[in-house]
């Protein structure tokens, strides 16, 4: 149940005087500087005027005297200003709040957290000294709604307590992420982006600068914890990692701050990232001056972004060149006017509530003078103020509107509560957003009602900026950069280097104009802040162990795997076809390798196979042409053709085992080899058997041999013999055919294509069947060696068959051997060794005999040398 206005005086302000009284009493009237304006409805403010606050002794013997605040601050005094000028505005504009006075009630905070949640109790529950009770328990709150507090933990605390009962709250400094937590905050908004906005804005500006090795410094409350535990979390998503975080101590200590600084100076990170106030950090930055700790890259959050504190000539080596989050710059057309027109007698009469600044303490601080001068002022030469002085004839911060920043959200959190309440006063009877559809009224109005409407505020402020609110009551996003330019005259300038807006499409967020950055470095560049440089193309990061992730080692990867990025952790594999290059950077093609026809080896041995082929055709054309010679009857003529021809074959079948191995290369080669080779090796077996036949016929009764293996029985023999070859090739190719492979064994970095036999047994079967038939035609021939002259074929088919043996027995272990290419190469050799050792050795003497002696190509030379030898 939501308590109303009343109740809440109640609750914290006030006693019944006793259990039958009507009236409730104050107990306590808090002595507050505060500023004051009558209206209608009556906005609420807290600012921090003064940065000092006074405690009286505790004697506890009387009554304590009331605290106290010192410390002027312009700033603060603007700000709260700023606000009396919106009111004011306001007032004037007919259309907005027609009919309708607003009236303020400020209160200074003095920066503690005790003065502000006093005064913001009083802005709640009112100050009246007593007043009856309302058994209704109707009636509006003393104040519509509250600007303020600056401060996050203040805001923390008065949320808290003001969230109970709906009052709504809009801060236009506070920018602690966790008020964002609509279960506990509920009434609270803010004119300024949250720290997790600011938090991602800061790491923006880091990876665009590159920037992964950062130190943390922040303030001892809940602004700088709370933004730093978003700040660490948020740079390790990013791949960034804190060097240090350290705690600026509250009470100043020596000690800790030589110790934080020592920290500083001692690290290897060139990037501070700074979540404080001025007060928690100026003393910090004093001993950074006191141990000389130069080369540092600042980076400000907003709260002392654009602070002038710094701007001196001592700090300025130090700090100059800081990058910081700003706040909206804006624009309020008629603040100079109204800010310079105060005097320090203005309004105490009628308005006797307003001592917010001590005005009189400023004016006379501004124009060195006094306005109620102590003894002996004048006599000592001092001047008297005339309280008519001019503040546009002196230049101070407080009338400098070209930085408009937390005054620009106090003129925007004002106008925020005014729309709201402006659309609360238009709701049409019949049509409001409450239960019925019931209206709320001026008169009869709880805090509630208008928080529902704040969270639809939606409108455009007079320099062109949109304000509304999201679900968790957080401002749309934009943050100015600013860059402190230390001037070669000495001065500084705080010059606005870009802008974060949250807004803006993906991607766009960040617009930063690097060549206006003015950097604190002999090198006038950025500064690099890495733990570990990144690792080269062709290497991996390695972890170091207990280290942060932005320590690292790099390592080469491995052969076959790159690494073509800066921060991988892993090296990836090449795909099969592809194998890394020398950087191990890129994935290149492999080497191909085969037996081609543009290398070498390869044109060597298309070189022998062609002139093997054209040696047969050449002893085919001489036997062609001297087929009716004694030497060419003599020795068969019809199986030396077909061994020519089949030599040939022989010959040019060498020719499928170069270039790259395709499907029906790989098939057609080894059955054209073996069935070449056996059509080669059965016509030498039955010429063997056709001279035994013969010798046998030149024996009385022997006869009978010849007459059963004639010419007809020779030409059946070769193409039974051949056609079982054929056979076993047909099994083989149907079964396991032989395919061409892609072979990484050999070498990681090639391809060698080669033709794998599919089927072992059916290789082993090939090469075995041509093995027996050579075997059977040595084993003959050998037995026929002895024969007389006239028969010496058998002499040089033995020869022959000994060259084809020796050729293929070395052949198989010189095959298994060799790798790739070599392989088709051992084979290629092989093939035309044994086909060359076959021509030479049954067709060289022939020919010798037809070309070169042809008186010996006589048959009576032949028979007489059988003859003789008989």
């Amino acid at each position: 149940m939501i308590l109303k206005s009343s109740s809440l005086s109640l609750l914290l302000n006030y006693s019944s005087v006793s259990s039958s009284s009507s009236s409730c009493r104050l107990r306590e009237q808090f002595s507050l500087n505060g500023m004051y304006q009558k209206g209608d409805v009556i906005l609420g403010g807290l600012f921090e005027v003064h940065y000092f606050t006074v405690f009286p002794e505790l004697s506890f013997t009387s009554e304590p005297q009331q605290l106290y605040c010192e410390g002027f601050t312009s700033s603060g005094f603007q700000q709260a200003q700023t606000m009396a000028f919106a009111v004011d505005e306001i007032n004037r504009d007919p259309d907005l709040l027609p009919n309708i006075t607003l009236g303020y009630q400020l209160y200074d905070d003095c920066q503690k957290l005790g003065v502000s949640l006093r005064a913001a109790m009083s802005l709640a529950s009112g100050t009246e000294k007593e007043f009856l009770l309302d058994e209704t328990c109707s009636g509006s709150p003393p104040v519509l709604g509250i600007v303020g507090d600056p401060a996050s933990t203040n805001s923390i605390a008065i949320s808290s307590v003001l969230g109970l009962f709906r009052v709504p709250m809009v801060s236009h400094y506070a920018t602690c992420s966790c008020l964002s937590d609509r279960s506990k905050y509920p009434s609270f908004f803010r004119t300024i982006p949250s720290d997790s906005f600011q938090v991602r804005a800061m790491i923006q500006i880091l990876r665009r600068l590159g920037w992964t090795w950062v130190g943390l410094v922040f303030s001892d409350d809940d602004y700088g914890v709370q933004a730093a535990r978003s700040f660490q979390s948020s740079l390790a998503e990013s791949g960034g990692c804190v060097a240090y975080s350290q705690v600026l101590p509250k009470d100043n200590r020596p000690i800790e701050l030589q110790r934080i600084v020592g920290e500083i100076k001692s690290s290897s990170a060139r990037v501070v990232v700074v979540f404080s106030n001025e007060a928690y950090l100026l003393p910090l930055v004093d001993e950074v001056v006191v141990q000389n700790v130069k080369g540092l890259q600042w980076i400000a959050s907003e709260a002392w972004t654009t602070s002038s504190v710094f701007h001196t000539p001592r700090l300025m080596p130090y700090l100059g060149g800081t990058l910081g989050i700003a706040i909206r710059r804006g624009e309020i057309p008629g603040l100079r006017d109204y800010l310079l027109n105060i005097r320090p007698d203005d309004q105490p009469a009628n308005n006797p509530g307003n001592n917010m600044g001590k005005v009189r303490q400023f004016w006379e601080a501004v124009f060195g003078c006094r306005l109620e001068p102590p003894a002996g002022w004048v006599e000592a030469g001092g001047d008297v103020c005339t309280g008519q002085e001019d503040l546009r004839d002196v230049e101070t911060n407080y009338g400098d509107v070209s930085e408009l920043r937390p005054e620009y959200n106090v003129y925007k959190a004002v106008y925020a509560l005014a729309h709201a309440l402006h659309d609360l006063l238009q709701c049409v009877p019949g049509r409001g957003p409450f239960s019925g559809h019931r209206c709320a009224s001026l008169q009869r109005f709880e805090p509630w009602q208008l928080v529902r409407y704040l969270e639809r505020v939606n409108f455009t402020t007079g320099f062109g900026d949109r304000v509304s609110f999201d679900d968790n009551g957080d401002a749309l996003a934009i943050y100015d950069i600013m860059n402190w330019a230390w001037l070669q005259d000495g001065s500084v300038q705080v010059e606005n280097v870009g802008v974060i807006d949250e807004s803006a499409p993906a991607g766009q967020e960040l617009t930063l104009d690097e060549d206006r950055i003015f950097w604190n470095f002999e090198s006038r560049k950025p500064p690099r802040s890495v733990c570990s440089e990144s690792c080269p193309p062709g290497t991996r990061v390695a972890r170091k162990k207990g280290e942060p992730v932005c320590c690292f080692d790099c390592i080469s990867c491995a052969e076959g795997e790159i690494s073509n990025t800066t921060d991988s952790a892993e090296c990836s594999r090449c795909p099969e076809d592809f194998w890394s290059s020398p950087e191990r950077d890129l994935c290149v093609p492999k080497g191909v390798e085969f037996l081609s026809y543009q290398e070498s080896l390869g044109i060597s041995l298309m070189t022998a196979s062609l002139l093997g082929a054209l040696i047969c055709a050449v002893v085919l054309g001489i036997f062609t042409r001297y087929r009716n010679t004694p030497v060419v009857k003599a020795n068969n003529s019809e199986l030396s053709f077909l061994l020519l021809l089949s030599l040939k074959l022989c010959f040019l079948c060498s020719l499928l085992f170069i270039g790259r191995p395709r499907l029906w290369t790989c098939q057609l080669r080894h059955a054209a080899f073996g069935i070449s080779f056996v059509l080669c090796v059965s016509c030498i077996l039955v010429k063997t058997m056709v001279v035994l036949a013969v010798f046998r016929t030149s024996k009385p009764g022997g006869n009978a041999s010849l007459k059963w293996f004639g010419a007809g029985q020779q030409r059946g023999t070769v193409l039974i013999l051949t056609s079982f070859q054929a056979a076993i090739c047909t099994a083989w190719l149907v079964s396991a055919s032989p395919t061409p492979h892609k072979n990484t064994r050999y070498h990681n970095d090639k391809i060698v294509y080669e033709c794998v036999v599919g089927s072992v047994a059916g290789f082993g079967a090939l090469l075995g069947y041509i093995g027996l038939l050579a075997f059977l035609s040595f084993l003959l021939a050998f037995l026929a060696r002895n024969l007389p002259d006239n028969f010496n074929e058998a002499k040089f088919i033995t020869f022959s068959m000994l060259i084809f043996c020796a050729v293929w027995i070395s052949f198989v272990p010189a095959y298994v051997s060799s790798p790739g290419m070599y392989a088709d190469a051992v084979e290629i050799f092989a093939i035309l060794a044994s086909s060359f050792g076959l021509l030479v050795a049954l067709f060289g003497p022939k020919c010798y005999i037809i070309l070169l002696r042809p008186e010996r190509n006589t048959k009576k030379a032949l028979m007489g040398r059988a003859t003789t030898k008989t």
